[in-house]
Formats: structure tokens, C-alpha cells, sequence
């Protein structure tokens, strides 16, 4: 029985799969870029957007080519850690480093940025800062971003919080597979890829 019969039988035509938005979608790729930090106080993503189209990424690291904190530790000085290139700055010399304008384009960023990371946003030309977690928000960042007439937007995490209630409609999908005699190797690849799938989406939001 195909797949798409199954859902129908079994969830009626009321059942609807949803589409995550456009700030769904870029804060996501932000979480993914922030699973390759090499900071271990707090992992940060950072995705540029101009027209819908992703320009540049970054996450918080070392320089290129330096040793990391994983590594070595970090190297805290007044309570920063004065190894780490922070990810909003990452995307945007990445946006330097090959000539890509930043004038007008939007930024998502895991977590609030900092006082540093404000003003290069401000100096870049970036017209909205979409966040998803507040982090030592700054009073003077914000007052920063009105001057600059910069707009910022608190992004939910609607589409993650729903993780589990997904896996265990797979699941279901799954077992009526199996119970209405549906092709065993089929069955078992589907299987297969669905614990994939849920085994690499974190469950929990990062922490320091």
C-alpha cells in the first residue's frame, strides 16, 4: 500500500504536513552551522540572507588554521574568551573575504548578538537581525539598532519543538506498513532511515 493511501486511511483528509516558514528555514541552517563551533561555553550560528538566498554562514571558532578550544581550552581573559571570532563576524568577513555585498540583507543568528557583533551588523549594511535566544542582550545594542533603524525579530522554535510528536507519527506509519502486509525490505529501509533522521536532531536547546 503506498504511502501517501496509508496517511489518508489512517489520519483522514483533515491531516495536513506543514511547511516551516522562511525564518524556519534560514535559523535552521544557523542551528547547523552552530554544530560546527569549536567554542565549548556556547555554540553559535549565523546565516546571511539577501532575496531569500543564503550568502554567507559562520559559526563561533578559532581563526583558520588555529588550535581550537575543543582542543586546548579556552583562552579567557576578563571572562571572554579572546580566541574566539565570534559567528556573525564569521559570515560577514566571509562576505568581505569574496566580495559579496552585505548592504540590505538580513541575519539569522542562535542567539542574540553581542555589543561587538551589533555594531559590525550595523556597519555592514544589514537591515534585520532575526534571533532565536535572547543572550546578554545589550541596552546599548539596541539602542545601536534603532539609530540604525534596524529591525529585530525573536524567531520560535515552533518546527523542532515538535520533534517528538513527528517521530511517533513515522512510527505509526511504520507499523501500519507492517500490518497491512506492505513490502518487508521496503519497510525495513524506511525503518532504517527514520531512525537516522531522528538520531541527528538535537532534542535539547544548546547550553552553555
Amino acid at each position: 500500500m503506498e504511502v501517501s493511501l496509508l496517511i489518508l486511511l489512517t489520519y483522514g483528509s483533515e491531516y495536513k504536513l506543514e511547511r516551516i516558514s522562511w525564518n524556519e528555514y534560514f535559523m535552521a541552517q544557523s542551528e547547523l552551522l552552530a554544530l560546527r563551533s569549536t567554542c565549548t561555553r556556547l555554540a553559535v550560528g549565523a546565516t546571511i540572507v539577501r532575496d531569500k538566498r543564503i550568502i554567507a554562514g559562520g559559526y563561533n571558532g578559532s581563526i583558520a588554521g588555529g588550535v581550537h578550544c575543543i582542543d586546548e581550552g579556552c583562552y579567557v581573559i576578563d571572562n571572554h574568551c579572546v580566541r574566539t571570532i565570534h559567528a556573525e563576524m564569521n559570515a560577514i568577513l566571509q562576505c568581505a573575504k569574496f566580495g559579496v555585498p552585505t548592504d540590505g540583507a538580513d541575519i539569522y543568528v542562535t542567539h542574540f548578538p553581542c555589543l561587538q557583533c551589533c555594531k559590525a551588523i550595523v556597519q555592514a549594511g544589514i537591515k534585520t537581525v532575526y534571533y532565536e535566544m535572547d543572550y546578554k542582550n545589550h541596552p546599548y545594542a539596541l539602542e545601536l539598532f534603532e539609530q540604525a533603524n534596524i529591525e529585530t525579530v525573536q524567531v520560535e522554535r515552533k518546527e523542532l519543538e515538535k520533534i517528538e510528536e513527528k517521530k511517533a507519527f513515522v512510527e505509526s506509519l511504520v507499523k501500519q506498513l507492517k500490518e497491512n502486509n506492505a513490502d518487508t525490505v521496503e519497510v525495513e529501509v524506511l525503518e532504517k532511515r527514520a531512525e537516522e533522521l531522528f538520531s541527528i536532531i538535537p532534542t535539547a536547546k544548546t547550553s552553555i
